[in-house]
């Protein structure tokens, strides 16, 4: 059953080639398919979306990503390289989006549950941009178990605003933040549905080689379908797995700090 029947909503993948952490980590391969192809092929599963779009960059580095989209019949945008949310919107006009899941290419544990709750957030028209977090009162970027199954989403009229006022040409990192300035949009947090406690350490997402180690244990037990509840289930009867990640956690938080999107929007006019 569709949680949303009257708007159209999309699914967009950011993804590039010439990350310096993990290069072309979309085009590596857990088992014998890419990480793109088994992110795309999940998240294709859900009766709640319209398309699965990858955003990628005009760059020529990532001409080598658009002939793999081409081959695999995946839906692309290409855009510019470092304002991430001005390729978003460029996608979002020209696929007519109005809803964007913001699925980045490296969150490839998203959960379509999880997803799907989110999306019934927009069943109130009031509601402009969705997050998840542990208390549905703060954002935290570097909880990288919620973020890692839990994506965001938001209206393209909000996405347009953002752009429209921001003063910076460089989103890539942090541009989430963005929408918690004061007053620009209506927030809604949601939080994951389990009374299981889950622990800080276990870090799910994509940046680094130790990363794609954990990655590749993790589905090779439990294949490419499973959601955040079989996770979980692997940590508690082995969490020692999850000790391959520990030491890149302080090192990704200090590229965070480092690289985040300036804050602050174009005065406003008198």
């Amino acid at each position: 059953m569709k949680v949303c029947n009257h708007e159209k909503i999309d699914i967009f993948i950011l993804a590039r080639l010439n990350s310096t952490r993990l290069p072309k980590k979309q085009l590596k391969k857990i088992g014998n398919e890419p990480i793109l192809k088994i992110l795309v092929n999940r998240l294709k599963k859900s009766k709640n979306i319209r398309n699965v779009v990858v955003c990628t960059t005009n760059k020529k580095t990532d001409d080598q990503l658009v002939n793999f989209l081409k081959k695999e019949k995946i839906l692309y945008y290409r855009g510019s390289e470092k304002d991430v949310l001005k390729r978003m919107l460029g996608a979002a006009k020209k696929f007519d989006t109005d809803i964007i899941i913001d699925v980045e290419g490296d969150k490839i544990y998203t959960d379509l549950e999880l997803m799907d709750l989110v999306i019934k957030q927009f069943l109130n028209p009031k509601n402009e941009f969705v997050i998840a977090s542990r208390n549905k009162k703060d954002f935290e970027p570097t909880d990288h178990f919620i973020h890692g199954v839990f994506p965001a989403g938001f209206r393209t009229s909000i996405l347009e605003k953002i752009c429209n006022k921001k003063k910076t040409n460089n989103t890539e990192t942090g541009y989430k933040e963005l929408f918690f300035e004061k007053g620009i949009c209506k927030k809604t947090f949601v939080t994951i549905p389990t009374k299981n406690n889950i622990p800080n350490e276990i870090r799910l997402t994509l940046d680094y080689p130790e990363d794609l180690k954990l990655a590749r244990k993790i589905f090779a037990e439990l294949g490419n379908n499973f959601g955040y509840r079989d996770i979980l289930k692997i940590y508690n009867n082995n969490p020692e797995i999850f000790k391959i990640t520990k030491k890149v956690l302080d090192k990704w938080k200090i590229n965070y700090q480092k690289n985040i999107v300036k804050k602050g929007f174009t005065p406003k006019k008198s």
